[in-house]
């Protein structure tokens, strides 16, 4: 790997605070672009000067007929951009070579999410005796109240925890800390949480969420407790915290929030990446409408 992609992957890493998921997709795409970069020129030695958007281009096409999908290809180009920019900022190269290229369009797909009874019921399925299973209740409460990030629940420490105000404090993508309402049904399970976080917490251990042995949570071990408890209630395919990140925001979203609000709640930059729950709140009023309105269907007998 060039040394200036190792300085760019620290820099989205410990800077930019980019999710691991992100940091790792990332880096793949940039180690791809550069063996397609020295394949090109038939030579080991990389000259970032000479790549240029005709270059780009053909880089795109190459991954197109390998098979790549748009949404892939859309994902590697913001890659190399962000790679180019990250250079600029460094006074490395002077100009993006990539900066008016067009993303590939692509069908953005509709974000899965539990219905409200399927929500009800996986949150009882933890234990209520258990340290792990009320540990449990407590992390599908936050992530369904507060609507965060795998990564933000992993960082959030006790001092970020206002119970008596009913409030949580994240610092999301960019750095960018946000203040999160949260519910009684979330509030209610972390009192309970709490006591036994004390008794188990190592003293050095900031975190509100800790594994048995009283370390700090980590990313995979979320991932395989919200995977656990999906399983036993629902068929979507995808079991990761992200489902209950969606479901908070379309939830919302069928109950007339307003989308400005509900960008902030989720951290979103732009406005454009909160829109998508829009499409579901539509479908979902379409089958309200269906199911309530008289003139709904045509109800004439056809001969």
């Amino acid at each position: 790997m060039h040394r200036f992609v190792r300085e760019y992957i620290k820099h989205i890493k410990l800077e930019r605070r980019y999710s691991a998921h992100t940091v790792e997709a990332y880096q793949g795409d940039l180690i791809q672009f550069e063996s397609f970069i020295k394949n090109y020129f038939q030579r080991d030695v990389l000259n970032w000067q000479v790549v240029n958007k005709h270059l780009l281009r053909q880089y795109l096409g190459w991954l197109s007929s390998l098979g790549f999908k748009k949404i892939s290809i859309a994902r590697k180009l913001a890659a190399v951009k962000s790679y180019f920019a990250f250079l600029i900022q460094q006074k490395l190269l002077e100009v993006n070579p990539a900066s008016t290229l067009r993303t590939p369009k692509y069908e953005k797909r509709l974000p899965e999410f539990l219905s409200l009874e399927h929500l009800e019921s996986v949150m009882e399925i933890p234990p209520s005796n258990t340290f792990e299973g009320i540990r449990d209740r407590a992390i599908l409460e936050l992530f369904y109240a507060a609507g965060i990030r795998r990564a933000e629940l992993i960082d959030i420490k006790i001092q970020d925890l206002l119970v008596k105000e009913g409030l949580i404090k994240v610092v999301g993508k960019g750095e960018k800390e946000r203040v999160i309402p949260i519910g009684g049904y979330a509030i209610k399970q972390l009192r309970e949480y709490l006591p036994l976080r004390m008794s188990h917490a190592s003293s050095e251990v900031e975190e509100l969420f800790i594994t048995k042995s009283g370390k700090k949570m980590y990313a995979m071990a979320i991932h395989r407790i919200i995977g656990k408890y999906l399983r036993k209630i629902s068929d979507i395919k995808k079991k990761s915290p992200h489902i209950l990140r969606h479901s908070f925001a379309t939830h919302l979203m069928n109950q007339g929030a307003d989308i400005r609000a509900v960008k902030d709640l989720l951290g979103h930059a732009n406005l454009s990446t909160t829109q998508i729950y829009t499409h579901t709140s539509i479908d979902h009023l379409k089958r309200v409408y269906a199911r309530a309105h008289p003139g709904a269907s045509d109800k004439t007998n056809k001969k």
